[in-house]
């Protein structure tokens, strides 16, 4: 298991405190508390498994799913192979603005369809501002996901 996944593990689990605030540790360490809280996790993640992100608008990484797109796609980091710790950005209307971010674990079909992701600030009943850190299960086409290998 990669150190980001096994990072990411460790936080399955974690909620915002108080309910719908968006305040996590996460947030309070990125400096951006009260504001959805996907991409500051991501950011977390990676700083705490030794390999930091980049300035991605932002000293510790990215906090918006459309500026750390856009950066990918210009430093040539998008991939349609993704590995156990790249990171998944999701367009859920297809309307090529990205919603929501969290970390790729492995596929769990021959396919390729479906995935297993980590991701902060998700739900069952909302996924792109749910407010806890949970293992996920994707679909690659419904769910109309790209894959980045920073």
């Amino acid at each position: 298991m990669s150190t980001i996944i096994e990072v990411a593990t460790r936080e399955i689990g974690t909620k915002e405190n108080p309910p719908n605030s968006n305040v996590v540790k996460y947030s309070n360490w990125f400096g951006l508390p009260h504001l959805a809280w996907c991409g500051q996790f991501v950011s977390w993640v990676y700083n705490q498994a030794g390999v930091p992100l980049p300035a991605i608008g932002y000293k510790k990484g990215f906090a918006g799913c459309q500026s750390a797109v856009a950066y990918f796609q210009k430093n040539n980091k998008i991939t349609t192979e993704p590995i156990e710790g790249d990171i998944v950005f999701y367009d859920w209307n297809n309307d090529k603005r990205y919603d929501h971010t969290g970390l790729f674990v492995k596929w769990l079909d021959d396919k390729k369809i479906t995935f297993q992701s980590i991701e902060g600030n998700t739900s069952l009943g909302n996924d792109s501002n749910g407010g806890e850190v949970m293992q996920r299960t994707r679909d690659k086409i419904k769910n109309h996901a790209i894959f980045v290998h920073p």
